[in-house]
């Protein structure tokens, strides 16, 4: 796909974050927008954004879990558009827990989120991206669908799902003319781990704390915002992004710590998680700022091993 000037691009997930960038890298390209979120302040502030740019822009406030809402946003894309070129399937969410103490209900929320939203919106979609000379499924996985950390069972299955879906989707489809892309982001500064649902026994919401190697007490708001804070600019994401789908790209890597963490996967499988904090430290240019977010890394598995 050479340009996405005219073409009408569907982004989930779209409130801030990597969404809200990459409706607004789209609209600067001249693409018309369908963007929706489940926060309705958010996805309003994105719209009011997009308004600044010459192309239309509907934004719907919609939580993905609900069937309902998968239709609806469809029927709002093609009564305003009559096509779709673009889906992002983009809509994430964590739940950082051992697996004995995670929720059922944590458990279904990320992956209702995370994975089975994305398959009934892709079921859905196709057939009309499939009818153009030009359309792109582009759904996100993770660096984490490819790697493996302790306390995130939920998060690895659901992202290791969109990532064998999505890649035995493009094998059956190669002969279409339709482009399909997996997006492995590695740590984008976003508000993810400020969205998540902690369980009780792991970095409880400013009351219980854990502490980092010079026994500093740390609560998630503050790990959170450290997260988003020496993360990978999401509009940088963004470009990388649409740049990869320029370039037809089937697996697009996005940021150096997820090619890097991929490589040192396949290297030494067993014992590439000890490496993450150094690789942190060796390939991000803010250097303080990373040294916090690795010590803080550090603690926690010193933390769930005690």
């Amino acid at each position: 796909m050479q340009s996405f000037k005219d073409k009408v691009a569907v982004i989930t997930g779209a409130g801030s974050g990597m969404g809200q960038q990459l409706a607004i890298n789209l609209a600067k390209e001249n693409c018309n927008v369908v963007i929706c979120d489940i926060n309705k302040k958010t996805i309003q502030e994105t719209e009011e954004i997009i308004r600044k740019y010459n192309v239309s822009c509907t934004a719907l406030n919609l939580d993905l879990r609900e069937e309902k809402n998968i239709s609806t946003l469809l029927e709002t894309t093609l009564k305003n558009f009559s096509k779709v070129d673009l889906l992002f399937n983009n809509a994430g969410v964590v739940a950082p827990s051992s697996f004995l103490n995670l929720s059922e209900k944590d458990w279904d929320w990320c992956n209702d989120i995370n994975f089975n939203a994305l398959v009934k919106l892709t079921r859905i979609f196709l057939p009309h991206l499939m009818k153009n000379e030009e359309a792109a499924l582009i759904n996100t996985s993770s660096i984490f669908g490819i790697i493996t950390t302790p306390n995130n069972t939920v998060y690895h299955s659901s992202k290791f799902a969109v990532r064998g879906f999505t890649e035995s989707l493009a094998m059956e489809l190669i002969d279409e003319k339709i482009q399909i892309h997996s997006v492995y982001p590695g740590h984008i500064g976003t508000n993810i781990v400020l969205d998540a649902k902690f369980d009780k026994d792991f970095l409880s919401t400013n009351t219980k704390k854990t502490e980092d190697t010079d026994n500093n007490p740390v609560t998630i708001q503050e790990f959170g915002s450290t997260f988003r804070d020496t993360g990978m600019d999401p509009d940088k994401a963004a470009k990388i992004i649409l740049k990869g789908v320029k370039k037809n790209k089937k697996r697009i890597f996005v940021g150096l710590d997820a090619k890097v963490m991929e490589i040192a996967q396949r290297i030494t499988p067993s014992h590439f998680m000890k490496l993450i904090p150094f690789l942190n430290l060796l390939i991000f240019p803010y250097f303080i700022k990373r040294l916090k977010m690795a010590r803080v890394f550090l603690s926690i598995l010193k933390a769930k091993k005690s």
